[in-house]
């Protein structure tokens, strides 16, 4: 996996909720840092409850940073 893939921002196809690895999530306790694919496998969107699975990754040229 290339160091982009890891520290790329995923959105909840759901609710719309992004997983950014630089700020982790405090709902489910995981450290800044933490990238996508190392989360855990019981892991869910903190604001729909929604599966891993629904999650997409988000084009870094579309980012808000």
């Amino acid at each position: 996996m290339s160091g982009t893939a890891e520290l790329s921002r995923y959105e909840c196809r759901i609710c719309w909720h992004v997983y950014d690895p630089a700020a982790g999530d405090e709902v489910w306790q995981i450290a800044p840092g933490t990238a996508f694919a190392d989360l855990p496998e019981s892991w869910h969107c903190p604001n729909c409850d929604a599966e891993r699975h629904q999650f997409l990754p988000l084009d870094p040229e579309d980012g808000d940073a």
